[in-house]
Protein backbone atom coordinates (compact mmCIF):
# COMPACT_ATOMS: atom_id res chain seq x y z
CA UNK A 1 0.00 0.00 0.00
CA UNK A 2 1.52 2.95 -0.94
CA UNK A 3 1.38 6.28 0.87
CA UNK A 4 3.20 9.95 1.23
CA UNK A 5 3.50 12.83 3.05
CA UNK A 6 5.70 15.80 3.35
CA UNK A 7 8.76 16.64 5.08
CA UNK A 8 10.97 19.45 5.18
CA UNK A 9 9.41 20.79 2.15
CA UNK A 10 9.46 17.52 0.14
CA UNK A 11 7.27 14.39 -0.46
CA UNK A 12 8.11 11.59 1.11
CA UNK A 13 6.21 8.28 -0.49
CA UNK A 14 6.51 5.42 1.31
CA UNK A 15 5.00 1.67 1.49
CA UNK A 16 2.75 0.02 4.72
CA UNK A 17 3.48 -3.58 4.27
CA UNK A 18 0.65 -5.70 5.93
CA UNK A 19 1.65 -9.04 4.55
CA UNK A 20 3.63 -11.51 4.00
CA UNK A 21 3.86 -11.64 0.42
CA UNK A 22 4.06 -7.76 0.25
CA UNK A 23 7.18 -8.03 2.82
CA UNK A 24 8.65 -10.47 0.78
CA UNK A 25 8.64 -8.34 -2.69
CA UNK A 26 9.85 -5.16 -0.47
CA UNK A 27 13.07 -7.43 0.42
CA UNK A 28 13.45 -8.56 -3.03
CA UNK A 29 13.35 -4.82 -4.43
CA UNK A 30 16.00 -3.46 -1.77
CA UNK A 31 18.08 -6.59 -1.90
CA UNK A 32 20.94 -4.27 -3.88
CA UNK A 33 20.75 -1.67 -1.58
CA UNK A 34 24.33 -0.40 0.26
CA UNK A 35 22.96 0.67 3.27
CA UNK A 36 19.82 -0.69 5.00
CA UNK A 37 18.66 1.74 7.72
CA UNK A 38 16.00 0.47 9.76
CA UNK A 39 14.33 1.37 13.62
CA UNK A 40 11.42 0.04 15.50
CA UNK A 41 9.05 1.12 17.86
CA UNK A 42 7.74 -1.66 20.43
CA UNK A 43 6.15 -2.24 23.81
CA UNK A 44 7.90 -3.69 26.82
CA UNK A 45 6.70 -2.80 30.12
CA UNK A 46 4.43 -5.67 30.81
CA UNK A 47 6.47 -8.09 28.50
CA UNK A 48 9.30 -10.46 28.99
CA UNK A 49 10.74 -9.58 25.90
CA UNK A 50 9.59 -6.08 24.39
CA UNK A 51 6.35 -6.97 21.81
CA UNK A 52 7.76 -5.88 18.34
CA UNK A 53 5.11 -3.29 16.99
CA UNK A 54 6.49 -1.46 14.10
CA UNK A 55 9.46 -1.79 12.18
CA UNK A 56 10.39 1.61 9.71
CA UNK A 57 12.96 0.92 6.81
CA UNK A 58 15.05 2.72 4.30
CA UNK A 59 17.09 1.74 1.22
CA UNK A 60 17.88 2.85 -1.91
CA UNK A 61 15.33 5.90 -1.40
CA UNK A 62 12.47 3.29 -1.01
CA UNK A 63 10.94 3.33 2.71
CA UNK A 64 8.43 0.94 4.32
CA UNK A 65 6.71 0.87 7.37
CA UNK A 66 6.58 -3.23 8.26
CA UNK A 67 3.05 -4.27 10.12
CA UNK A 68 4.99 -6.88 13.02
CA UNK A 69 1.20 -7.26 14.18
CA UNK A 70 -0.36 -8.14 10.95
CA UNK A 71 2.48 -10.24 9.14
CA UNK A 72 3.46 -13.75 11.41
CA UNK A 73 6.65 -14.73 9.27
CA UNK A 74 9.50 -11.69 9.25
CA UNK A 75 11.94 -14.03 8.23
CA UNK A 76 12.57 -12.67 4.91
CA UNK A 77 13.60 -9.36 6.43
CA UNK A 78 15.60 -10.62 8.88
CA UNK A 79 17.60 -12.46 6.78
CA UNK A 80 18.11 -9.91 4.38
CA UNK A 81 19.66 -7.69 7.16
CA UNK A 82 21.75 -10.34 8.14
CA UNK A 83 22.84 -10.89 4.30
CA UNK A 84 26.55 -9.28 3.59
CA UNK A 85 26.98 -7.17 0.92
CA UNK A 86 24.98 -3.96 3.03
CA UNK A 87 25.63 -1.62 5.96
CA UNK A 88 23.09 -2.04 8.76
CA UNK A 89 22.31 1.48 10.04
CA UNK A 90 20.70 1.71 13.26
CA UNK A 91 20.40 4.86 15.78
CA UNK A 92 20.60 3.82 19.60
CA UNK A 93 20.09 0.20 18.15
CA UNK A 94 20.22 -2.35 21.19
CA UNK A 95 16.51 -3.64 20.79
CA UNK A 96 16.75 -3.83 17.29
CA UNK A 97 19.81 -6.18 17.47
CA UNK A 98 18.14 -8.08 19.69
CA UNK A 99 15.01 -8.82 18.08
CA UNK A 100 17.32 -9.58 14.83
CA UNK A 101 18.85 -11.87 16.81
CA UNK A 102 15.91 -14.02 18.59
CA UNK A 103 14.30 -14.13 15.70
CA UNK A 104 16.98 -16.22 13.28
CA UNK A 105 20.22 -16.00 15.77
CA UNK A 106 22.35 -14.21 13.52
CA UNK A 107 23.75 -10.32 13.66
CA UNK A 108 22.67 -8.35 10.86
CA UNK A 109 25.47 -7.77 8.50
CA UNK A 110 28.12 -4.48 9.30
CA UNK A 111 26.15 -3.14 12.08
CA UNK A 112 26.82 0.41 11.93
CA UNK A 113 25.29 2.45 15.14
CA UNK A 114 25.05 6.09 15.05
CA UNK A 115 24.62 7.25 18.48
CA UNK A 116 27.94 5.41 19.20
CA UNK A 117 29.80 6.33 16.38
CA UNK A 118 29.14 10.00 17.33
CA UNK A 119 30.64 9.68 20.46
CA UNK A 120 33.78 8.54 18.88
CA UNK A 121 34.05 11.59 16.65
CA UNK A 122 33.84 14.30 20.20
CA UNK A 123 29.60 14.26 19.59
CA UNK A 124 28.17 13.70 23.43
CA UNK A 125 27.27 10.17 24.04
CA UNK A 126 24.23 9.33 24.54
CA UNK A 127 23.01 12.10 21.75
CA UNK A 128 19.19 11.45 20.65
CA UNK A 129 18.69 11.08 17.04
CA UNK A 130 17.18 14.50 17.31
CA UNK A 131 20.73 15.92 18.06
CA UNK A 132 22.31 14.36 16.01
CA UNK A 133 20.10 15.88 12.84
CA UNK A 134 21.09 19.13 14.16
CA UNK A 135 24.31 18.75 14.94
CA UNK A 136 25.36 16.85 11.79
CA UNK A 137 21.93 17.87 9.45
CA UNK A 138 20.61 21.15 10.37
CA UNK A 139 17.64 19.47 10.75
CA UNK A 140 15.01 19.60 13.21
CA UNK A 141 12.13 17.31 13.35
CA UNK A 142 8.73 17.37 15.29
CA UNK A 143 7.78 15.59 18.26
CA UNK A 144 4.24 14.96 19.71
CA UNK A 145 4.36 10.98 19.30
CA UNK A 146 6.76 9.98 22.42
CA UNK A 147 3.82 7.94 24.16
CA UNK A 148 2.36 6.19 21.17
CA UNK A 149 -0.03 3.10 22.21
CA UNK A 150 2.09 1.35 19.24
CA UNK A 151 -0.12 -1.99 19.60
CA UNK A 152 -3.49 0.03 18.96
CA UNK A 153 -4.83 -0.51 15.28
CA UNK A 154 -4.96 1.28 12.81
CA UNK A 155 -2.38 3.69 13.34
CA UNK A 156 -2.99 7.62 12.18
CA UNK A 157 -1.50 8.81 9.04
CA UNK A 158 0.66 11.21 11.80
CA UNK A 159 1.71 8.29 13.77
CA UNK A 160 3.39 6.77 11.00
CA UNK A 161 4.70 9.51 9.90
CA UNK A 162 6.10 10.28 12.84
CA UNK A 163 7.85 6.62 13.28
CA UNK A 164 9.52 6.96 9.40
CA UNK A 165 11.19 10.21 10.10
CA UNK A 166 13.48 8.28 12.72
CA UNK A 167 15.17 6.34 9.72
CA UNK A 168 14.35 8.80 6.86
CA UNK A 169 18.03 10.71 8.07
CA UNK A 170 20.01 7.35 9.16
CA UNK A 171 22.18 7.29 5.72
CA UNK A 172 22.65 10.75 5.59
CA UNK A 173 24.08 10.65 9.34
CA UNK A 174 25.71 7.48 8.36
CA UNK A 175 27.64 9.63 5.59
CA UNK A 176 28.62 12.45 7.48
CA UNK A 177 29.87 9.98 10.33
CA UNK A 178 31.98 8.61 8.42
CA UNK A 179 33.87 11.57 6.99
CA UNK A 180 34.50 12.25 10.86
CA UNK A 181 35.98 8.60 11.25
CA UNK A 182 38.24 8.63 8.10
CA UNK A 183 38.96 12.19 9.31
CA UNK A 184 40.56 11.35 12.66
CA UNK A 185 41.38 7.95 11.80
CA UNK A 186 38.92 6.18 13.91
CA UNK A 187 37.20 3.92 12.01
CA UNK A 188 39.80 0.81 13.82
CA UNK A 189 38.09 2.41 17.04
CA UNK A 190 34.50 1.94 16.04
CA UNK A 191 34.72 -1.45 14.43
CA UNK A 192 36.43 -2.69 17.82
CA UNK A 193 33.72 -0.99 19.75
CA UNK A 194 30.65 -2.18 18.18
CA UNK A 195 32.00 -5.94 17.66
CA UNK A 196 32.46 -5.86 21.55
CA UNK A 197 29.17 -4.47 21.76
CA UNK A 198 27.54 -6.77 19.60
CA UNK A 199 29.45 -9.50 21.94
CA UNK A 200 28.09 -8.06 25.30
CA UNK A 201 24.22 -8.26 24.24
CA UNK A 202 25.03 -11.65 22.86
CA UNK A 203 26.24 -12.90 26.09
CA UNK A 204 23.63 -11.28 27.35
CA UNK A 205 20.84 -12.69 25.59
CA UNK A 206 22.78 -16.56 26.80
CA UNK A 207 23.93 -16.10 30.67
CA UNK A 208 21.85 -15.95 33.42
CA UNK A 209 21.94 -12.58 34.98
CA UNK A 210 20.85 -13.22 38.72
CA UNK A 211 23.74 -11.46 39.65
CA UNK A 212 22.18 -8.18 38.54
CA UNK A 213 19.33 -8.40 41.70
CA UNK A 214 19.62 -4.76 42.80
CA UNK A 215 21.46 -4.87 46.34
CA UNK A 216 23.26 -8.29 45.94
CA UNK A 217 26.68 -6.50 47.58
CA UNK A 218 26.74 -8.06 51.09
CA UNK A 219 24.88 -11.68 50.63
CA UNK A 220 26.82 -14.72 51.86
CA UNK A 221 28.08 -17.44 49.95
CA UNK A 222 25.23 -19.35 50.86
CA UNK A 223 22.45 -16.42 50.87
CA UNK A 224 23.69 -16.13 47.07
CA UNK A 225 23.16 -20.17 46.59
CA UNK A 226 19.28 -19.69 47.93
CA UNK A 227 19.20 -16.02 45.75
CA UNK A 228 20.17 -17.70 42.36
CA UNK A 229 17.65 -20.85 43.22
CA UNK A 230 14.90 -18.32 43.82
CA UNK A 231 15.94 -16.32 40.79
CA UNK A 232 15.79 -18.63 37.98
CA UNK A 233 12.40 -20.09 39.55
CA UNK A 234 11.16 -16.29 38.97
CA UNK A 235 12.92 -16.57 35.99
CA UNK A 236 10.85 -19.42 34.15
CA UNK A 237 7.81 -17.94 35.92
CA UNK A 238 7.80 -14.67 33.64
CA UNK A 239 9.30 -16.49 30.45
CA UNK A 240 6.14 -19.15 30.84
CA UNK A 241 3.64 -16.55 31.32
CA UNK A 242 5.76 -13.59 28.93
CA UNK A 243 5.80 -10.83 31.76
CA UNK A 244 8.35 -9.05 32.98
CA UNK A 245 10.16 -10.64 35.97
CA UNK A 246 9.32 -8.40 38.57
CA UNK A 247 5.68 -9.24 38.27
CA UNK A 248 6.24 -12.47 39.60
CA UNK A 249 8.31 -11.25 42.72
CA UNK A 250 10.17 -7.83 42.70
CA UNK A 251 14.14 -8.16 43.55
CA UNK A 252 13.28 -6.49 47.36
CA UNK A 253 11.67 -9.95 48.10
CA UNK A 254 13.87 -12.20 46.73
CA UNK A 255 16.62 -10.68 48.91
CA UNK A 256 14.64 -11.06 51.76
CA UNK A 257 13.88 -14.65 50.98
CA UNK A 258 17.64 -15.41 50.71
CA UNK A 259 19.00 -13.12 53.61
CA UNK A 260 16.46 -14.57 56.24
CA UNK A 261 17.88 -18.48 54.83
CA UNK A 262 14.36 -20.49 55.94
CA UNK A 263 12.59 -22.72 53.81
CA UNK A 264 9.92 -22.67 56.65
CA UNK A 265 6.75 -21.59 55.08
CA UNK A 266 5.09 -20.04 58.07
CA UNK A 267 8.29 -17.55 58.10
CA UNK A 268 8.54 -16.78 54.27
CA UNK A 269 4.75 -16.08 54.86
CA UNK A 270 5.63 -13.45 57.25
CA UNK A 271 7.88 -11.88 55.05
CA UNK A 272 6.39 -8.15 54.27
CA UNK A 273 4.79 -8.07 50.71
CA UNK A 274 4.21 -11.73 50.59
CA UNK A 275 0.68 -11.53 51.62
CA UNK A 276 -0.15 -10.66 48.10
CA UNK A 277 -2.87 -13.42 47.37
CA UNK A 278 -1.03 -14.76 44.26
CA UNK A 279 2.41 -14.54 46.28
CA UNK A 280 0.82 -17.04 48.63
CA UNK A 281 0.21 -19.24 46.18
CA UNK A 282 3.90 -19.54 45.33
CA UNK A 283 5.04 -20.17 48.91
CA UNK A 284 5.54 -23.82 48.63
CA UNK A 285 7.74 -23.10 45.54
CA UNK A 286 9.77 -20.45 47.17
CA UNK A 287 10.52 -22.83 49.97
CA UNK A 288 11.48 -25.73 47.27
CA UNK A 289 13.74 -22.67 45.99
CA UNK A 290 15.29 -21.54 49.36
CA UNK A 291 15.86 -25.72 50.52
CA UNK A 292 17.62 -26.29 47.29
CA UNK A 293 20.05 -23.33 48.32
CA UNK A 294 20.36 -24.53 51.96
CA UNK A 295 21.50 -27.67 50.42
CA UNK A 296 24.16 -26.76 48.05
CA UNK A 297 27.59 -27.87 49.04
CA UNK A 298 30.01 -24.87 50.82
CA UNK A 299 32.14 -25.29 48.27
CA UNK A 300 30.05 -25.12 45.71
CA UNK A 301 28.15 -21.86 46.85
CA UNK A 302 28.66 -19.10 44.09
CA UNK A 303 31.36 -16.27 45.39
CA UNK A 304 30.82 -12.71 45.55
CA UNK A 305 31.93 -10.89 42.40
CA UNK A 306 35.47 -9.57 43.39
CA UNK A 307 35.36 -5.61 43.46
CA UNK A 308 38.26 -3.08 44.34
CA UNK A 309 37.30 -2.69 47.79
CA UNK A 310 40.22 -0.55 49.40
CA UNK A 311 38.61 3.02 50.78
CA UNK A 312 40.83 4.72 48.81
CA UNK A 313 39.98 3.86 45.53
CA UNK A 314 36.49 5.14 45.84
CA UNK A 315 38.49 8.76 46.54
CA UNK A 316 40.76 7.67 43.83
CA UNK A 317 38.12 7.14 41.46
CA UNK A 318 36.34 10.42 42.01
CA UNK A 319 39.31 12.03 41.14
CA UNK A 320 40.25 10.74 38.12
CA UNK A 321 37.31 10.10 36.39
CA UNK A 322 37.62 13.54 36.12
CA UNK A 323 40.93 13.36 34.75
CA UNK A 324 39.79 10.85 32.45
CA UNK A 325 36.77 13.31 31.11
CA UNK A 326 39.17 16.24 30.78
CA UNK A 327 41.71 13.66 28.51
CA UNK A 328 38.89 12.55 26.93
CA UNK A 329 37.26 15.69 25.70
CA UNK A 330 40.88 16.86 25.13
CA UNK A 331 40.98 13.64 22.49
CA UNK A 332 37.64 14.47 21.04
CA UNK A 333 35.95 11.49 22.51
CA UNK A 334 32.66 11.67 24.27
CA UNK A 335 33.67 10.91 28.26
CA UNK A 336 30.17 9.16 28.48
CA UNK A 337 31.26 6.60 25.74
CA UNK A 338 34.82 6.09 28.29
CA UNK A 339 33.18 4.63 31.05
CA UNK A 340 32.08 4.73 34.49
CA UNK A 341 33.72 6.16 37.72
CA UNK A 342 33.25 1.98 38.90
CA UNK A 343 35.45 1.25 35.46
CA UNK A 344 37.78 4.36 36.56
CA UNK A 345 38.25 2.17 39.89
CA UNK A 346 38.51 -1.03 38.50
CA UNK A 347 41.38 0.65 35.97
CA UNK A 348 43.23 1.75 39.31
CA UNK A 349 43.13 -1.95 41.16
CA UNK A 350 44.62 -3.10 37.66
CA UNK A 351 46.99 -0.60 37.70
CA UNK A 352 47.92 -0.95 40.96
CA UNK A 353 48.68 -4.73 40.85
CA UNK A 354 45.07 -6.04 42.83
CA UNK A 355 41.56 -6.73 41.21
CA UNK A 356 40.31 -10.13 39.93
CA UNK A 357 43.28 -10.18 37.09
CA UNK A 358 41.30 -9.02 34.37
CA UNK A 359 42.12 -6.61 32.27
CA UNK A 360 39.36 -4.00 32.42
CA UNK A 361 37.49 -2.07 29.82
CA UNK A 362 39.78 1.44 30.27
CA UNK A 363 43.10 -0.76 29.64
CA UNK A 364 42.04 -2.22 26.65
CA UNK A 365 42.01 -1.32 23.27
CA UNK A 366 41.15 2.48 22.14
CA UNK A 367 40.23 3.42 25.05
CA UNK A 368 43.80 2.50 26.49
CA UNK A 369 45.04 4.62 24.22
CA UNK A 370 42.65 7.48 24.65
CA UNK A 371 42.94 7.27 28.95
CA UNK A 372 44.20 3.94 30.24
CA UNK A 373 48.08 5.17 29.91
CA UNK A 374 47.01 8.38 31.08
CA UNK A 375 45.80 7.27 34.56
CA UNK A 376 48.58 5.28 34.65
CA UNK A 377 50.89 7.93 34.74
CA UNK A 378 48.88 10.29 37.24
CA UNK A 379 49.16 7.66 39.66
CA UNK A 380 52.75 7.47 39.31
CA UNK A 381 52.87 11.23 39.22
CA UNK A 382 54.45 11.93 36.11
CA UNK A 383 51.44 13.96 34.93
CA UNK A 384 49.42 16.31 36.54
CA UNK A 385 45.93 17.81 36.66
CA UNK A 386 45.50 21.40 37.00
CA UNK A 387 42.96 24.28 36.23
CA UNK A 388 44.27 26.38 33.68
CA UNK A 389 41.32 28.53 32.59
CA UNK A 390 38.05 28.57 35.28
CA UNK A 391 36.67 30.78 32.51
CA UNK A 392 37.21 28.15 29.34
CA UNK A 393 34.66 25.58 28.83
CA UNK A 394 37.33 23.04 29.28
CA UNK A 395 39.24 24.63 32.49
CA UNK A 396 41.11 21.13 33.60
CA UNK A 397 44.18 20.27 31.65
CA UNK A 398 46.05 17.19 32.34
CA UNK A 399 50.05 17.52 31.50
CA UNK A 400 53.92 16.69 32.33
CA UNK A 401 54.87 17.26 36.17
CA UNK A 402 56.99 20.38 35.97
CA UNK A 403 59.96 18.66 38.26
CA UNK A 404 61.80 21.38 40.47
CA UNK A 405 65.73 22.62 39.15
CA UNK A 406 68.23 23.49 41.55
Amino acid sequence: MCRHFRTAGARVNYEYLATEQAVADYCDAIARAGVIAFDTEFVSEDRYHPELCLIQVAASGHPAIIDPLAVADLTPFWKLLAAAGHVTVVHAGREEFRFCRRAIQARPAAWFDTQIASGLVGIDYPASYSTLLQKLLGQTLGKGETRTNWRRRPLSKRQLEYALQDVLYLEPLYERLQHRLDACVRQPWLADELSAWQDQLEQEETTERWRRVAGIAGLSRRQLAILYELWRWRDQQARARDIPPRRVLRDDLLLELARRASADEQRIRAVRGMDWRKQQRSIPELAACVARGLAVPDEQCPRAGAKATRPQYGLLGQFLATAVSAQARSAEVAPGLIGSVEDVRDLIAYQLGEGDGTVPPLARGWRKEVVGQVVQRLLTGELVMRIRDPHSPEPLVVEEMRRATC
